[in-house]
């Protein structure tokens, strides 16, 4: 730069034109066609050099300053003092700094289009996020819901209830049985089923025989067992006989309930119910309870077979148990979590005076009370 103004002839700390304002009095010559010496005093230049150098100057380094390698720079010719760049020439260069300006224009506009773009899609995904962040925390309420601390009810805490909490109060008492209060332990029954004398052989002193001797005393010890349980077989056999006379052939008739040539008893199949339903064994594990304590052990089908049966006998009772229930003035129904075939289902009770009935409906629902199943 500076040696381009000792080529011009600028005197070092004269104000001189930097290119920018270079660029803005080139532009302004060919817009307005003013004169170029009353342009140099609007742009504080105490000195102008000729018409051609400022030209050629000004375009040379306003095409510097927009253009870029792909733009064709005007050049500086080295011609005389005072010689001016070709009309043609400044148009050139300037058409194409402007076209390089617009493309520059286009590229800026495109890059804001983008970011605008980008900053929508920010905004939405920003909206979706908050959106989310509401709907887990709504969920990670619900989850933490429960029949303590919110409105729904019992039955719905299912299987996960919380823990309870006891209402007791702390009254300094010692674990065990209070004092004053009669305990309870096994007693001697006055009528033993087995009773089995032990005699003594001689006299622990002298050594003398004792048979004979006369009894001074007994000492009473029972012990309660159970005797080993076997199942039993027995085989009816219905005995055909021809008749002397006219040589009809008649068989005895089976005894009540014998009705299959194989099947289990009453109590065998009383106690496979009683182990299913009554102690809550799964199917296959009462099966399995009842083959190792007795020997006999039913087939999970068989065993399911036993129960409708069963249920088929104590209707009767069902249908008085849940007419006392109909008729009573106030009656109790509740409802808790159970499990039925693996599955989640809820055990409704009805309780009135005597009378009391459980079982689990098809469907939850508050109509479903009057019209559940009577399973037990």
């Amino acid at each position: 730069m500076s040696g381009r103004r000792h080529e011009l002839g600028t005197r070092r700390g004269t104000p001189a034109l930097t290119c920018f304002k270079q660029a803005v009095f080139v532009l302004a010559w060919f817009r307005d066609r003013l004169d170029i010496r009353r342009l140099g005093q609007g742009s504080a230049s105490r000195r102008l050099p000729r018409t051609g150098t400022w030209t050629r100057l000004g375009v040379s380094r306003c095409l510097r300053r927009a253009g870029s390698g792909s733009v064709r720079l005007v050049p500086d010719r080295s011609g005389a003092p005072g010689e001016a760049a070709s009309p043609a020439e400044v148009i050139a260069g300037l058409r194409a700094a402007n076209a390089r300006l617009r493309e520059l224009l286009a590229e800026r506009d495109a890059h804001i289009a983008q970011l605008l773009a980008q900053a929508a899609q920010v905004d939405e995904l920003q909206a979706l996020v908050a959106e989310l962040r509401a709907q887990v925390a709504d969920l990670a309420a619900r989850v933490k819901q429960n029949s303590k601390n919110s409105s729904k009810p019992p039955s719905s805490d299912g299987l996960g209830k919380p823990a309870p909490k006891s209402l007791r109060n702390k009254t300094g008492r010692r674990p065990g049985r209070p004092e004053g209060q009669p305990g309870a332990t096994m007693g001697l029954t006055g009528h033993p089923d087995h009773v089995i004398r032990h005699e003594p052989q001689a006299c622990r002193t002298c050594g003398t025989g004792l048979a004979g001797a006369g009894q001074t005393g007994a000492e009473r010890r029972q012990v309660t067992e159970i005797p080993p349980v076997k199942a039993e077989v027995t085989e009816h056999q219905m005995i055909e006989r021809e008749c002397p006379y006219c040589g009809e052939r008649t068989k005895a008739d089976a005894p009540d309930g014998v009705t299959a040539p194989v099947q289990y008893g009453p109590r065998a199949a009383a106690l496979g119910t009683y182990l299913w339903h009554g102690q809550f064994l799964s199917r296959d594990r009462a099966c399995a309870a009842l083959g190792e304590m007795s020997g006999c052990a039913p087939s999970p089908g068989a065993l399911a077979a036993q129960a409708r049966k069963i249920a088929g006998l104590i209707s009767p009772v069902i249908i008085a148990i849940t007419g006392t229930l109909a008729g009573a003035g106030v009656a109790h129904f509740d409802e808790t979590g159970f499990r039925v075939a693996g599955k989640l289902a809820w055990v409704h009770s009805a309780s009135a005076g005597k009378g009391a009935a459980g079982g689990w409906p098809r469907r939850t629902s508050r109509a479903a009370f009057p019209r559940f199943r009577m399973r037990s």
